[in-house]
């Protein structure tokens, strides 16, 4: 009974695993001179290299509000690594574009990640690497009883 109160519990694991890639991202990034890694900064750097984005689309995209999308861009633009601008057709729309810098910082940052998957991936079992990806993606994929995602 007393080794079930000290085993570590799934949430715990995940946010501790989370915790770690989270500063191993920054860590690397910070040796090739980028400071300041933000936890958002992979996904949005990879949704916006592909194409621009309206910031509807991009909270959309990472499962927030409008309003956490334009955070998170107003830090970017902030670093000076995005740029808003309102969309000529229609200013209702806010288009998010990557600055010449922010493209070399999400090259950047696509490198590190495949890197670190790379790193993950030598150390694991593939067929334990197999289990954990079909477990993490059973959780991702599972109902949630918040009302923002309704």
């Amino acid at each position: 009974m007393a080794a079930d109160v000290l085993s570590p519990l799934l949430g715990d694991l995940l946010a501790q695993a989370r915790h770690w890639w989270i500063r191993e991202m920054s860590a690397r990034l910070s040796a090739r001179g980028y400071l300041g890694y933000r936890r958002t900064d992979a996904s949005v750097l990879r949704f916006l290299r592909r194409d621009e984005l309206t910031i509807g689309r991009l909270g959309a995209a990472l499962g927030v509000t409008r309003q956490a999308a334009r955070h998170v861009v107003d830090g970017l633009e902030a670093r000076g690594y995005a740029r808003a601008t309102r969309d000529p057709l229609d200013t209702r729309c806010v288009r998010i574009v990557l600055t010449a810098p922010g493209r070399t910082y999400a090259d950047a940052v696509v490198d590190v990640v495949h890197a670190l998957n790379r790193e993950v991936a030598g150390q694991l079992d593939p067929a334990l690497l197999d289990a954990t990806r079909a477990v993490l993606q059973s959780i991702v994929e599972m109902p949630s009883s918040s009302s923002s995602d309704a």
